[in-house]
């Protein structure tokens, strides 16, 4: 990637994990919780979210090998499920509301690609396709329901109490399980095809990666 891309991919990864978790903490006051606000979360400053690992180390190393795109993530807000009015039902919309703001920051960007207001080949149109991809592929990955991605959240509040209890135990090897799909190719077999189909609803063309 050449410094300018990387410079509008930096922007557009930070803008779409900044607003995921702000959307997780803020759905969470909503209904009921003001943990995110009583711990300094609520805001939109990006210093308040940096997760060293998510947010600098493997957006660097993605840069370093030199990956067609970006992708990180920021501190988790922090939620207290038992403090929401209704935990199991609420819990649902607090983990969709992080994926449901990147899909909604696509959209917005498909728009104003599609209307054609920005100039073809401009900095501002690079941007846009920027905000498009990460927030595409944010939103897509987080819903996969593997503890403790959001899609995880929402399985656990649809399952018996007695199942989502068991099924949330995998947390602590979350992770590992993340990375092992990886390795064996979930990532370009499953979430690459969905986030390529959704780009080409949104902006009527191929994505290209």
């Amino acid at each position: 990637m050449s410094t300018r891309h990387i410079l509008l991919s930096l922007v557009a990864l930070g803008t779409a994990i900044v607003m995921h978790e702000y959307m997780h903490g803020w759905t969470a006051e909503k209904f009921g919780d003001p943990t995110a606000r009583l711990a300094g979360r609520l805001t939109l400053n990006p210093l308040a979210h940096i997760d060293p690992v998510g947010s600098v180390f493997l957006p660097l190393i993605l840069i370093f090998i030199r990956s067609p795109f970006l992708i990180g993530w920021a501190k988790p807000v922090p939620v207290n499920f038992q403090a929401l009015r209704n935990p199991k039902r609420d819990m649902i919309w607090v983990a969709l509301a992080g994926p449901l703001t990147n899909i909604v920051l696509a959209l917005i960007a498909s728009i104003l690609l599609r209307i054609g207001i920005v100039s073809p080949s401009s900095l501002l149109e690079k941007l846009l396709l920027n905000v498009i991809i990460i927030n595409l592929i944010l939103a897509v990955f987080n819903l996969v329901p593997i503890p403790p991605l959001d899609g995880s959240r929402i399985l656990m509040g649809i399952l018996p109490s007695h199942i989502a209890y068991r099924y949330s135990r995998l947390e602590p090897i979350g992770f590992f399980i993340v990375i092992f799909l990886f390795y064996l190719g979930f990532f370009s077999a499953i979430v690459l095809p969905i986030v390529s189909w959704l780009f080409n609803l949104f902006l009527g063309r191929g994505l290209g990666i």
